[in-house]
């Protein structure tokens, strides 16, 4: 079969990135070559091959933005290689040309992981214009995922991995927002390692960093899938605690401190470093505040109020702070 409407080429504007690069499995030496000239007049960069095991061997080696296939071929047809391509998990869409006697086959291909299919006889505008449209298609995509990412990214905290002040920030106006419409408990806990500042001077600021991360993953195992950590800042956490009122929390705050009691925590240099303990301020919204700011704020009064008590202890917002030991613990240095 043929390719007419090769002399429009004039006729279509160039691809406006160069750098697009195309494979062509095609094992008609004809059609394969027609092809090949008319995409590199339109800007393309091409690679041709005669067959699909050629084909994938290459896409295994060099990275392409679009394969253009013939599916019917010897050795190893269109739809068995379009599988191939995607069971390898190469982001890459494949075209594929077809007869109009098989269009069945071209929808197969589609459901085998084909973005898209063409009739012969190829009619070469045509042909630019589908590549162009999938081409900006994948670019959008990736695009898009990339935001994605680097949304992720802005909202993480670098090194432990758990959201940041930032995001804290926004996930607690939320809830916030949420418990005004629902009228549903919400608890702030606002977590502050002792004598942290001693840690760094003793050990180092790398076994610092290591203590961070450590404690992160461990307030990140004892709470639901529904609630949500940060680090706010230094050797301070917070963990938003939805549908749990203060006294509920109590029981939440006795895990993070058993865990974080009964933990190793070693040095840079695989030493032990000895215990640690934290000090948790506990506040509810709206029982002890008019918003996000001040529910922060009561919470790191409570939080502070346990540091003066002697640490290692948990702390509720009230009009008396209610200051809670875990048994057999004992009150923290000074800083």
């Amino acid at each position: 079969m043929g390719i007419a409407g090769k002399t429009v080429a004039a006729m279509n504007p160039a691809n406006p990135d160069p750098e697009k690069k195309i494979l062509i499995v095609e094992d008609d030496p004809g059609e394969r070559e027609s092809l090949e000239d008319f995409l590199e007049l339109n800007g393309f960069k091409v690679l041709t091959v005669s067959n699909a095991p050629e084909a994938l061997k290459i896409l295994m080696e060099t990275d392409f933005d679009l394969v253009l296939t013939d599916l019917v071929m010897p050795d190893m047809d269109g739809i068995s290689m379009t599988k191939a391509i995607r069971d390898s998990s190469k982001d890459i869409p494949v075209l594929v040309m077809t007869g109009f006697a098989s269009i069945e086959y071209a929808v197969e291909a589609i459901k085998a992981g084909a973005t898209d299919f063409i009739t012969k006889p190829l009619k070469l505008d045509h042909v630019v214009f589908i590549i162009n449209r999938v081409l900006e298609t994948r670019s959008l995509r990736i695009k898009a995922q990339e935001t994605e990412f680097y949304k992720e990214l802005s909202n993480r905290d670098e090194l432990t991995k758990i959201s940041n002040y930032r995001h804290f920030n926004y996930v607690l106006q939320l809830e916030v927002d949420r418990q005004l419409r629902y009228h549903r408990p919400l608890t702030l806990l606002v977590i502050d390692i002792d004598d942290f500042k001693k840690c760094n001077d003793n050990h180092g600021h790398l076994t610092g960093d290591l203590v961070l991360v450590k404690v992160a993953s461990l307030l990140t195992s004892q709470i639901r899938a529904c609630d949500f950590v940060a680090r706010y800042g230094g050797d301070e956490f917070t963990v938003i605690l939805p549908e749990i009122s203060d006294k509920e929390a109590l029981a939440v705050c006795r895990r993070i401190m058993r865990s974080i009691e009964q933990c190793e925590f070693q040095s840079f240099d695989k030493e032990n470093i000895g215990p640690l303990s934290v000090t948790i301020g506990i506040a509810s919204f709206p029982q002890n505040a008019k918003d996000s700011n001040d529910l922060i704020e009561k919470a790191d009064r409570a939080m502070y109020a346990g540091k003066k008590a002697g640490k290692n202890c948990i702390c509720t917002f009230g009009d008396k702070i209610d200051i809670m030991r875990l048994p057999n613990s004992r009150p923290g240095g000074a800083d």
